[in-house]
């Protein structure tokens, strides 16, 4: 199997130019696959494509990364509805420290043979000046060509500023420079993108005679119709300071039966044959939830390492499945993680002395409940849980109860939790 061979298998190949695979399975090749610094992280969208060259990497062939530090203060067209907001320089340049830091997590820049690389498309256009540009580049490609491009039509109602119409020739000329100066012969990203890859291979025939190859992966989307890689909270990054190693392990184990056998197989490294024998046990057993189990862990270890994920499953089951020894085990950002969404009430220290009746604590201390009424009337229905501990109507609250000195679990049946904050 070759790799072109793999990522079909894979459901990760849409678009691909004559050729193309027939190069891969005869010679080692640098490709590459861009994304531009808008953040100073990635996330698991630019995940998709950065599999890419994970994969590439993997059958011998040379992966690059370009961190788009010109493109990234003009932004790409492809798939916007309306006009980015420019980045300045320096605020390019911190973005694109924490996305190298991240690639060296996915990709090896040290191994013999072919290690990966990493450029930055401003080394090459920071020097470079319009009227040079134009003359040298802009002349090979006409407006008509690339007015045909989906991704200039369906902007065009909307509006297209100049700086947005120019990012494919710009974007071709990354592809050029590589060719010619560094030995890249194949693009590669996402679907979206063809029409701007297409135009790079364009100037390559039309500027140096020669010729370069190209293939897309499908966009990732979910199977309920929700975008990919967004949670209630917003993206899902990779840098766990803005999306924690748990909340990250959670994302890919709440996956869907559907969405889980997509992202196994795009997301993972795990052997097809192995994959296919977990789909298949999943789809008899789906309640166990093997396979998202599998897949959490996979990935979870592979961008936040072995530690980070053993941390994640630690979390995960003292909430779900764990006592209350298992919820004080946890550290106070470990608890919060866990707990993050959950309807957080207070309750002040000075309000009771010693210890506080549950009937007090569940409605006028707290007011998670109405009245004393209905917290009698849960407590006698044995409905009430404390930090995982069944309790009765005659049951009491002390210092003795608090996690991590400040922190009280309340749960009714199993589904409806409640954080008290003591204060």
């Amino acid at each position: 199997m070759n790799v072109i061979e793999e990522l079909r298998a894979r459901g990760m190949i849409q678009d691909i130019m004559p050729g193309t695979e027939e190069l891969l399975a005869k010679e080692s090749v640098a490709a590459y696959v861009g994304v531009d610094p808008t953040a100073d992280s990635m996330h698991v969208g630019n995940l998709a494509t950065m599999m890419l060259l994970v994969f590439l990497q993997k059958y011998g062939h040379t992966p690059v990364a370009l961190v788009g530090g010109a493109t990234g203060m003009i932004g790409d067209p492809s798939g916007k509805s309306a006009e980015r907001n420019l980045l300045d320089e320096e605020t390019l340049r911190h973005n694109q420290a924490g996305v190298r830091k991240q690639l060296q997590n996915l990709l090896d820049f040290e191994c013999a043979g072919n290690p990966a690389r990493l450029e930055n498309n401003y080394d090459w256009f920071k020097d470079m000046g319009a009227l040079d540009f134009l003359r040298n580049v802009g002349k090979h490609l006409t407006v008509n060509y690339m007015m045909a491009k989906d991704s200039v039509k369906s902007r065009l109602e909307s509006g297209l500023s100049f700086t947005e119409f120019s990012y494919q020739l710009i974007q071709g000329y990354d592809f050029y420079h590589l060719y010619k100066n560094t030995g890249v012969k194949v693009q590669m990203g996402g679907s979206d993108q063809w029409g701007n890859i297409t135009a790079g291979t364009e100037l390559i025939r039309r500027m140096d005679g020669g010729e370069a190859f190209a293939f897309t992966c499908p966009l990732i989307t979910k199977s309920d119709g929700s975008k990919f890689g967004k949670s209630e909270g917003g993206n899902i990054w990779l840098d766990p300071a803005k999306t924690s190693p748990y909340k990250f392990y959670q994302f890919w184990l709440n996956a869907s039966d559907d969405d889980a056998e997509v992202f196994i197989k795009r997301f993972t490294l795990l052997p097809l044959d192995e994959i296919d024998a977990l789909i298949t046990a999943h789809r008899e057993a789906p309640h166990q939830r093997a396979l998202q189990q599998k897949l959490a862990e996979a990935i979870t270890v592979m961008i936040h390492g072995q530690e980070a994920y053993d941390q994640a499953v630690k979390a995960s089951q003292a909430l779900f499945k764990g006592s209350k020894e298992d919820l004080m085990a946890l550290n106070k950002s470990e608890l919060l993680e866990v707990l993050e969404g959950v309807p957080t009430y207070t309750l002040k220290r000075d309000s009771h002395e010693s210890e506080l009746d549950l009937v007090s604590f569940l409605s006028t201390e707290t007011g998670i409940m109405s009245s004393k009424g209905e917290a009698r009337r849960s407590l006698s229905e044995n409905s009430i849980s404390i930090n995982k501990e069944k309790v009765t109507v005659d049951g009491v609250i002390t210092e003795a109860d608090l996690l991590n000195g400040e922190f009280i679990l309340v749960q009714k049946g199993k589904k409806n939790k409640y954080l008290v904050v003591v204060e």
